[in-house]
């Protein structure tokens, strides 16, 4: 007999006997089944930048699990009034890719999560988020909500929005009619601005109709895609109330709870990865489309100091009414603003130096290369 022939023949006798003396048989590892999960995204599809964070999530989630975790991204449309995060707590969708700052009608402490005024830069919020604790804090509010939270992307620090006519001082606010969303609008409202919460979609129609004097979305390439220089030609800067704006992905806390280990480490992984790609997209393509807007007529203007130092000022006031509020907002809020005043501290000394130098140098052309 061949030793195949006799390691197969034992190997079946031992079977047998171990049915026969009450033994069960070792149990045959079974396959587990697909995750297919549903992602219902803020975003309009047009904004590939933004909207490609979901994308970003749904591949890298796919690629490394072989297919065995799967994310599909529901199509827009349905119904208008509700929003990606409705679709979640109806149990529609497992998680939504979102602008936290969007949901303050909820409670304020949503955005934290995204972009609040005079709040972090790019660089200083992912620090934030995942060296100094951000990430547990949020995650502390969002349980509660049946949530669980993840940053999705980063626009770094956005324009200031399209107008139809200069401002010049604060009171070139007063009854300008602007769609402005999140805590952004509040401090709008008190220089009195009369605020509209316009749809991405619906931006350009707004400002071309005059239901809206002023629209702020994010920055020169999605800024260009929706065409807004066709209807506003002031373009100003810089967006102080998102200095960054962190798009985040809320997840139903059940839908996550339900994941294998693995399966949970593998998303938080690919979330963070979808964060660096997005913001080197926007690092990428904003200076190339805001070259081309200004070519095509747009013109460019800084808010007035004066402005800067009024909408500072009515936002602190707003932090103090919201701390004395709200426990969440001000355990988290004094968490991030702890931790601006250190970032900031660092980055006018290194940072802001050799930054300033090189832009100096960029302005007498001392950086482009000789031909």
């Amino acid at each position: 007999m061949d030793r195949r022939s006799f390691i197969v023949k034992a190997g079946t006798a031992g079977l047998g006997a171990a049915a026969a003396s009450g033994l069960a048989a070792p149990a045959i590892a079974q396959p587990r089944p697909n995750t297919v999960w549903r992602l219902a995204s803020s975003f309009p599809e047009t904004l590939e930048t933004i909207h490609g964070g979901a994308r970003d999530l749904a591949r890298f989630v796919a690629e490394a699990s072989e297919g065995a975790f799967t994310i599909e991204i529901l199509p827009p449309g349905g119904d208008p009034s509700r929003r990606s995060l409705d679709l979640v707590t109806a149990g529609e969708a497992e998680l939504c890719h979102t602008a936290p700052e969007d949901y303050v009608d909820r409670d304020a402490t949503f955005a934290l999560a995204g972009a609040v005024p005079f709040m972090l830069n790019a660089r200083g919020l992912q620090a934030w988020l995942y060296q100094g604790g951000g990430i547990d804090r949020l995650n502390g509010f969002f349980s509660r909500q049946g949530l669980v939270y993840w940053p999705g992307g980063n626009t770094g620090a956005q324009m200031g929005g399209w107008f139809k006519r200069e401002v010049s001082a604060v009171q070139d606010f007063r009854g300008l009619k602007m769609r402005i969303g999140g805590l952004g609008a509040d401090v709008m409202r008190r220089l009195g601005v009369r605020t509209e919460p316009v749809p991405v979609e619906g931006i350009r129609t707004a400002l071309e109709r005059g239901t809206v004097d002023a629209a702020e979305w994010i920055g020169p390439a999605d800024d260009e895609a929706l065409g807004l220089l066709e209807v506003a030609p002031f373009y100003y800067y810089p967006g102080w109330w998102e200095g960054s704006l962190a798009p985040a992905f809320l997840i139903s806390k059940a839908a996550h709870d339900a994941l294998s280990p693995g399966h949970r480490s593998l998303l938080a992984t690919a979330a963070r990865a979808t964060s660096l790609e997005m913001l080197a997209k926007y690092d990428t393509r904003n200076p190339a489309a805001l070259r081309r807007l200004v070519e095509a007529g747009a013109q460019i203007r800084p808010f007035p100091q004066d402005v800067l130092n009024a909408s500072f000022d009515a936002a602190q006031s707003i932090y103090a009414e919201l701390r004395a509020a709200n426990a969440p907002f001000r355990d988290i809020f004094d968490s991030i603003s702890t931790f601006r005043n250190d970032t900031f501290l660092y980055a006018q000394v290194a940072e802001y130096t050799f930054d300033t130098f090189m832009m100096i140098k960029q302005r007498e052309g001392a950086l482009a290369i000789k031909r």
